[in-house]
């Protein structure tokens, strides 16, 4: 595949790998990789033989966050002008988290700052059991970005929510599995791998199902009932509709595998 200044873009079978390539500052953010890694996104999602994404960065670490030096001259800018060079961040996370494809992170080293706020925009997280997250902005006087309070939230009490902002400490991988924000740990060097085949697994299920099913995982936390009572009344009734069902549950019925792939690009039925 093609590759871009910052993100190099691969394929296995139906996963696209997407990859931050910036390992001389530990895959820093800079403003480059808002614009890349949405295009690279845009283009995934856009793709019927794309069933999948993987994110990762490049070497032996996730992502260092912002590029300090960059952010060292933003003091000069007038408020209105950094508001508009954060929005590009802003929209990367939106990116990240409204793609219609499912997106997995494989982590190593770490995930710092903003860092860790794209790997939990991804709908999946496998990490290195050795990796660790930090919301480390009040080491350098700065407030967190990119919602990683936000995602915090979903995981962890207000207490440790606090406590990782107020200090800056790092969190584990394996505590962050244990509460949930990780969905799969591995040995040191393992998780691109490891992310790769739990995308392989999903990029060859029924992709319309899957994106409305990720549409109902995400709105879960904030929902009501009711509300997500409505979402999937909707999404049920659209998917009987499709030919991934009846595919299904012919397959089922006719104690076959399903050939959700055959399908990818083409009308569905009528929903």
């Amino acid at each position: 595949m093609s590759d871009n200044k910052t993100i190099l873009i691969s394929q296995e079978g139906a996963v696209r790998i997407l990859t931050n390539s910036n390992p001389a500052s530990r895959n820093a953010i800079t403003p480059t990789l808002y614009a890349e890694l949405s295009a690279a996104l845009a283009d995934a999602q856009a793709d019927p033989e794309v069933g999948a994404i993987v994110f990762t960065g490049a070497g032996d670490f996730f992502c260092s966050g912002g590029d300090l030096n960059l952010l060292a001259k933003r003091r000069e800018l007038p408020a209105s002008e950094r508001r508009q060079i954060l929005e590009g961040l802003n929209n990367l996370i939106r990116a990240l988290r409204d793609c219609s494809k499912p997106v997995i992170a494989a982590v190593e080293g770490g995930a710092a700052g903003a860092g860790l706020s794209m790997a939990l925009a991804c709908d999946m997280l496998v990490s290195a059991r050795d990796a660790f997250f930090t919301v480390a902005y009040v080491k350098v006087g700065l407030t967190p970005d990119g919602g990683a309070t936000a995602f915090l939230s979903e995981f962890v009490s207000r207490q440790v929510l606090t406590e990782m902002c107020l200090t800056g400490d790092r969190m584990p991988a394996e505590r962050l599995h244990a509460l949930g924000a990780v969905n799969r740990l591995t040995d040191k060097g393992a998780a691109l791998a490891e992310a790769i085949a739990l995308a392989a697994k999903v990029a060859n299920g029924p992709q319309r199902a899957s994106a409305r099913i990720k549409s109902l995982c995400r709105q879960a936390h904030r929902a009501t009932l009711e509300e997500q009572l409505d979402a999937e009344a909707v999404f049920i009734v659209e998917s009987q509709g499709d030919a991934e069902a009846a595919e299904g549950i012919g397959a089922f019925l006719g104690k076959r595998k399903a050939d959700f792939a055959a399908l990818r690009g083409r009308k569905q039925g009528a929903s």
